[in-house]
């Protein structure tokens, strides 16, 4: 399998049981995945009410930039990441891009 199909497959599964998963906790809002492989954008956007106040959230960012992993944004507590490595994608094609360039040798990750 191409590395991009691959990887494109292993993301979207990972984001798929976060999504599962939030949608089992009991607030009021909805958890919705959203896939864009033509652009390689890939997240998980949550929205709706929360007693009186609404909730416009995307917990998860990712993008496909060639045949790295770039999360963009990740407002997990074990972090997405570490399910990515555990769904087959390399530590060494993962980039945490919320994080600035000069920290990002030392996260154990891709640089760039």
């Amino acid at each position: 399998m191409d590395t991009r199909l691959k990887y494109q497959y292993a993301i979207k599964s990972v984001l798929q049981d976060h999504a599962d998963y939030r949608a089992t906790l009991p607030d009021d809002y909805t958890c919705q995945t959203v896939f864009d492989d033509e652009r390689g954008q890939y997240l998980i956007l949550d929205f709706g009410w929360s007693g009186d106040k609404y909730l416009h959230a995307t917990p998860i960012h990712i993008s496909l930039i060639g045949h790295k992993v770039w999360i963009q944004y990740d407002d997990t507590e074990e972090g997405v990441a570490t399910d990515l490595v555990a769904a087959g994608i390399c530590k060494e094609d993962i980039v945490l891009g919320f994080r600035h360039p000069k920290v990002r040798q030392h996260t154990g990750f891709a640089v760039a």
